[in-house]
């Protein structure tokens, strides 16, 4: 009787579950009818607003096949959740948290971060379950299709794990095609100054020597021989220095040290002081003696060169919480630390019985950074001029040292903001080298930095951009080396297409030697090399550069940044006139990854669409200036186009023509003086991933001509009465490029 009853409540509880199913699966019918019915009425008003016009056949054909895909689209994705909820939580957890670990260790573009997360997840988790069930015997008691299914879903897997493997573990292509090598531009009996390589070691014996705080986290700095400094409070610079920070390193913000390592010229005399910052690296691996190839050189040539340390500032993961309590602000600590090194060194020099007392030409000093510590320099250079911190008035600055350039090597930009301002410096020289293949700051951030510098008229400074096709970041420093990432993060990267660490110290070499004879020794010679690049070709790696160059010897007529009249001079009076070009705007000009702060004339023209010749004619008749034949016309011109080139043949050519007031004209190619190169095809990720990357940018070509090559085509044209500067379009038919920083020097 008591099992009767039973079976009966458990058939009644059926029939009542049946039923409650039933009523609920009609009302899920109804709800889908109801919604079903008033999207497809929103759809086909809003349809009809959008292509109604087009009329009634446009319409319906339309409608229906954005319907259909958009069912089609819908349905894959409810397929997708179905098979989603019948995978396991446990596997579905443990699947989302190797996403998490596989994730962060390829860091680098986005996109491809999730491509290698997800196809690791899915290929490892096939060969897992696979192997399991014929472990497991399941495999045995399959059907023979399944059995035969097994296998081909095995091998490939496997196969697709080989080729991934391959693929991230190869270094890539090491195809660098160079269409415009420095050595094949121009004629070499053109560039016959007496330079003396600027790379090789000079007359002194080399001394080196550390300084560093007593009980230095750092033993070289604490060596036999080493200087003592004390530390000094950068807490008002800094956030989130984390108590594990302070364990690691052995002191807080508020007791930074003053570290460095020198190297110096064994004999007498007084010598310009050269200050090296590193810039942003795993704080433990320590970055600043990656520079003693610059101290050996500058040493020998009659240079203090201090390579300092603020490793404490880099980044690590470890002290920094896991990334949970990263260090903030440090950027301005690392422009300042340097001044507090500067006042080390004012302090030695006039103290008697000192190592270098009467040492250091305190009025010639030079500072070097690379990466963040590019920034560094700049912000060094900021706060050398003003009476305290911009962001708090309380803290005093009294520094004022006669710092007379700065170089940026790979350097970062507006990372600091000075209360909230850009960086904007007057009267110091500057010099930025970037690599086309810098996998860290990918874009020539530090040419925002050379647009924020002007001069005083007649001044003797200038600044100047190398930009190097095949450099990456990390090999101007000894010590980062190829790869511009951390650990596996880097096989996403083409690393066989960048030149090679010796190559890139080269260039470093003979662009900051001859920058520095420049600008502390004041060798005028070798600023020749910055006005074209062609002088130091038989001392430079044989790759590809595009170099830009201004002084303050130089009167700007047109930048194009002083309003939005298209038909102005920055210069008063004159007058700007296109004919014939498919597009003429003023804009910024855009980087890889932003836009810049540069403002540029971008001109477009196509001779296909039109016969005429199409120009851009600068008119100078109402300005007030003073013109003879030792004048040059100098302008910036980039090229924008990003048609590929694949002989030396099609490189982009144009005119540029001068015309006097009694109109005596004379034209002259620009091929003459090397042609405008096209953007170079820094494409950094490996194949078949290039475009998930921007791979090129516009880079500013220095161009000067002196009027009297004009005199030469046209012995009639009086250079004295200049009347317009004319860019003509004549050979090549089509193209695209920017213009900027025309004018006189």
């Amino acid at each position: 009787m008591e099992e009767n009853k039973t079976s009966k409540i458990k058939l009644l509880y059926t029939i009542k579950m049946s039923k409650h199913l039933t009523q609920l699966s009609r009302g899920w019918k109804g709800a889908a009818i109801g919604l079903g019915i008033v999207s497809l009425l929103l759809y086909l008003v809003q349809a009809y607003y959008m292509i109604g016009g087009r009329g009634i056949v446009d319409y319906m054909i339309g409608s229906v096949v954005f319907l259909f895909t958009m069912i089609l689209v819908s349905g894959f994705i409810t397929l997708f959740i179905h098979w989603i909820k019948k995978i396991p939580s446990m596997y579905m957890w443990i699947a989302l948290t190797c996403f998490f670990l596989v994730f962060i260790c390829f860091i680098g573009p986005v996109k491809l971060m999730f491509i290698v997360s997800i196809s690791i997840i899915v290929s490892f988790s096939v060969i897992g379950r696979v192997i399991w069930h014929m472990l497991k015997g399941k495999y045995r008691q399959s059907s023979k299709l399944s059995k035969i299914m097994t296998i081909i879903l095995l091998v490939l897997s496997l196969a697709y794990i080989l080729m991934g493997s391959y693929w991230l573990f190869h270094n890539g292509d090491s195809e660098l095609p160079m269409l415009y090598k420095l050595k094949t531009k121009k004629p070499t009996e053109q560039y016959s100054l007496p330079l003396v390589n600027p790379s090789e070691s000079g007359r002194y014996q080399v001394k080196t020597l550390s300084y560093g705080n007593a009980n230095s986290y750092r033993k070289e700095f604490n060596a036999e021989n080493s200087l003592i400094t004390h530390p000094v409070d950068g807490s008002s610079f800094v956030e989130n220095w984390s108590s594990i920070r302070t364990k690691t390193f052995g002191f807080g913000p508020d007791q930074m040290p003053l570290n460095g390592t020198v190297w110096y010229p064994d004999g007498k005399g007084t010598f310009p002081l050269v200050i090296a910052v590193h810039g942003n690296h795993l704080s433990t691996d320590y970055s600043d003696l990656g520079y003693a190839y610059l101290g050996n050189l500058l040493a020998s040539k009659g240079y203090i060169f201090v390579s300092i340390d603020e490793n404490f500032l880099n980044t690590s993961p470890y002290d920094d919480l896991f990334m949970l309590k990263v260090l903030k602000k440090e950027n301005s600590a690392r422009g300042w630390v340097i001044l507090e090194h500067l006042k080390v060194w004012k302090q030695w020099n006039y103290t008697k019985d000192h190592l270098f007392f009467n040492k250091v030409d305190m009025n010639q000093i030079s500072l070097i950074g690379h990466s963040r510590g590019a920034e560094a320099v700049a912000i060094a250079a900021l706060y050398n001029q003003l009476p305290s911190l911009p962001e708090n008035g309380n803290i005093k600055f009294d520094y004022h040292f006669n710092i007379r350039s700065i170089i940026s090597i790979a350097g970062t930009d507006s990372q600091y903001k000075a209360a909230g301002q850009q960086t904007y410096l007057k009267d110091i020289s500057y010099l930025a080298i970037q690599g086309s293949h810098d996998m860290d700051v990918s874009s020539f951030d530090s040419v925002n930095q050379y647009n924020r510098i002007d001069f005083t008229e007649d001044s003797d400074h200038f600044k100047s951009t190398i930009y190097v096709y095949g450099a990456n970041h990390g090999q101007f420093n000894t010590k980062w080396g190829k790869y511009d990432g951390v650990g596996l993060g880097n096989k996403l990267y083409n690393t066989a297409k960048i030149l090679s660490q010796e190559k890139q110290l080269q260039i470093a070499k003979v662009f900051v030697s001859s920058f520095l004879e420049t600008t502390l020794k004041q060798k005028a010679e070798y600023r020749s090399i910055f006005q074209d690049i062609d002088y130091a070709k038989d001392w430079l790696p044989d790759t590809m550069y595009i170099s830009d160059y201004w002084d303050g010897n130089t009167l700007l007529v047109a930048n194009f940044g002083e309003d939005i009249d298209l038909s102005t001079t920055t210069l008063k009076g004159g007058k700007i006139i296109g004919n014939g070009l498919t597009q003429w705007n003023e804009e910024k000009v855009k980087l890889k990854y932003a836009e810049g702060i540069n403002s540029a004339v971008r001109i477009d023209w196509n001779r296909t669409r039109d016969k005429d010749i199409p120009s851009y004619t600068i008119i100078l008749d109402d300005t007030e200036i003073v013109i003879d034949e030792k004048k040059s016309i100098v302008f910036s011109m980039a090229d924008r186009d990003k048609r590929k080139l694949n002989t030396q043949d099609s490189i982009l050519d144009l005119s540029v023509q001068v015309e006097d007031n009694t109109g005596n004209m004379a034209s002259i190619p620009l091929n003459s003086f090397g042609g405008l190169l096209p953007m170079f095809n820094g494409d950094i990720v490996k194949s078949p991933f290039t475009s998930f990357l921007p791979t090129k940018e516009p880079i500013f070509q220095n161009f000067t001509i002196n009027l009297t090559e004009f005199n030469k085509v046209n012995p009639n044209f009086e250079s004295e009465n200049l009347s317009k500067v004319r860019f003509i379009f004549d050979k090549t038919n089509k193209g695209s490029i920017y213009l900027s920083n025309i004018g006189l020097r």
